[in-house]
């Protein structure tokens, strides 16, 4: 695994997640490379697990190299004192521009793995802003005050702007060219479309942490090239010019 590390000290090492890949060894397939496991043979050294994000959710990733630093870290994340900033590409155009969405998240009830609204959950605090929209797009940047599973997936869809290619909360549908440039036409030399993005389209671009000499510290992602594809073409097609975040 080729792992890009994009901060590091004598206690904590963050690194952009590819997507596609699990935080740690999956249970019933241990011949699969886990990105801690990756970052331990790379660093010859013991690692510790600080959060996570979802298998095919791309972006910034925070682990400790020692007892201490995962102590610190995870008490930051505990008390939601951590900055948790995401990218995503959602299906529709969003009508209210920005708002915080507090639906509370639990397990469904009988769907294993899935995450559902429901009252009597876990409190659950997603910010969100519309960076971009084109007529059946939008991109928003999320941040998350909770750390529920699937947690932006589920706010998300909930309010009808399920993330794009999410199989579990939406319709999983890769994203086309053909489903949005009007004389799209397959090239001679393929046979099938090939999407330009068939995962998640979510990223975690920045994490905002307490180092442990008491230092702020902002380590940011840019959107990795299947997302950013997406949003080439959107553009292209509306003539726009792509806005930073």
């Amino acid at each position: 695994m080729n792992l890009d590390i994009l901060y590091q000290d004598d206690d904590i090492i963050v690194v952009n997640k590819p997507a596609g890949t699990t935080v740690i060894p999956e249970r019933f397939n241990t011949e699969a490379i886990s990105v801690n496991k990756a970052l331990e043979e790379k660093l010859g050294q013991k690692i510790w697990v600080v959060h996570r994000l979802d298998r095919d959710t791309s972006g910034v990733l925070c682990f400790a190299k020692n007892e201490e630093a995962h102590k610190s870290l995870s008490k930051q994340f505990q008390e939601h004192s951590v900055g948790k900033f995401y990218a995503g590409l959602v299906q529709g155009r969003v009508s209210t521009e920005q708002g915080r969405i507090e639906s509370p998240i639990a397990e469904h009830p009988t769907i294993k793995g899935k995450m559902v609204v429901n009252r009597k959950g876990k409190a659950s605090i997603t910010d969100y802003r519309v960076v971009e929209q084109w007529p059946m797009h939008s991109l928003l940047q999320f941040q998350i005050h909770t750390g529920r599973t699937h947690q932006i997936r589920v706010h998300s869809s909930n309010m009808g702007h399920p993330i794009v290619a999410d199989a579990l909360y939406g319709s999983g549908e890769p994203f086309l060219l053909s489903g949005i440039k009007k004389k799209y036409k397959l090239s001679t030399k393929d046979e099938d479309e090939k999407p330009l993005l068939n995962r998640l389209a979510l990223h975690a671009y920045r994490l905002v942490f307490m180092n442990m000499k008491g230092e702020e510290i902002t380590v940011e992602a840019p959107l990795p090239k299947d997302i950013s594809a997406c949003v080439q073409q959107l553009n292209k097609q509306m003539n726009k010019q792509h806005k930073q975040f």
